[in-house]
């Protein structure tokens, strides 16, 4: 049996999250108290995959999910948690949007910004216990493109993402290591250039020309495999390097191809591309 459990903050993408999940094969349940979970994976025994969203809709019962992701993979259970997160500025927008109620809405006075903070508060532990994806300004097709990514991973290794972003944009809220290439050339400023990304080749053959652009992946490169080693000795099951330029289209871009290539053969890399249009 593989197990993913999905939680994360209200309007962040988990609905989404779960129904890519349902799409790709697993049985998906959704908003079931953590009580319930065990009782769950008996009666379901026979079922080869399944996806589980827990959040504070279950009331005090959340609390409680950091224990059972310990319990389950003591067990050796294939037990993966995926944590869904936004920016407030996002999740109120959403809820702004689809004019829903948010769930604290009844228990947190203040209004949706009060029940966002509160809701951060009860879920901080959960957020450091998975893999984490920032949903800010991302539609519901590229999440989905992402999970899917994430799925093909061995669970048992440390798995590295490279994601770029415009710093216009906000910082990502998943980042662990924040790189700033601003300082490098812009082939923004090339009109040949700006409608093209940091894939495209001419953008690569701008940046290459520019000894410092190499000089400062060697850093980051450099930096990683020094530093990656303490994350396995920590338990970490993932480390996101989120690498911004302006607007997150050549030089952020072109950086995390060029490093996840770098890391490919050595570890297992995902890459994200966060604003690219």
């Amino acid at each position: 049996m593989k197990l993913v459990l999905v939680s994360g903050y209200s309007g962040s993408g988990k609905s989404v999250a779960l129904k890519a999940l349902e799409d790709t094969g697993y049985f998906a349940v959704d908003n079931l108290p953590v009580t319930l979970v065990e009782p769950l994976l008996i009666e379901l025994k026979d079922v080869a995959q399944i996806a589980i969203a827990i959040d504070v809709r279950t009331g005090a019962s959340v609390n409680a999910l950091p224990q059972l992701v310990s319990q389950l993979r003591d067990r050796d259970v294939d037990c993966r948690l995926l944590f869904i997160e936004a920016n407030d500025e996002s999740i109120a927008r959403r809820f702004a949007e689809t004019r829903r109620p948010h769930p604290l809405a009844d228990r947190v006075p203040g209004g949706v910004e009060a029940c966002i903070s509160e809701e951060r508060r009860m879920l901080a532990d959960i957020a450091e216990l998975g893999h984490r994806m920032d949903t800010s300004g991302v539609n519901a097709n590229r999440l989905r493109g992402w999970i899917k990514d994430w799925l093909q991973l061995d669970r048992s290794r440390l798995s590295l993402t490279f994601q770029s972003f415009g710093f216009k944009h906000g910082i990502p809220m998943d980042a662990d290591m924040v790189f700033d290439a601003r300082f490098l050339p812009n082939p923004h400023y090339d009109l040949a250039l700006r409608p093209l990304t940091g894939r495209d080749e001419p953008v690569k053959q701008f940046l290459r020309a520019d000894p410092d652009v190499g000089r400062f992946m060697d850093d980051i490169a450099g930096l990683l495999t020094r530093w990656l080693p303490s994350f396995v000795r920590d338990h970490r099951s993932a480390v996101t390097i989120a690498i911004g330029c302006t607007g997150g289209q050549h030089r952020s871009v072109y950086l995390s191809e060029e490093l996840a290539a770098r890391f490919g053969s050595v570890q297992q890399v995902l890459v994200r591309h966060r604003d690219i249009s």
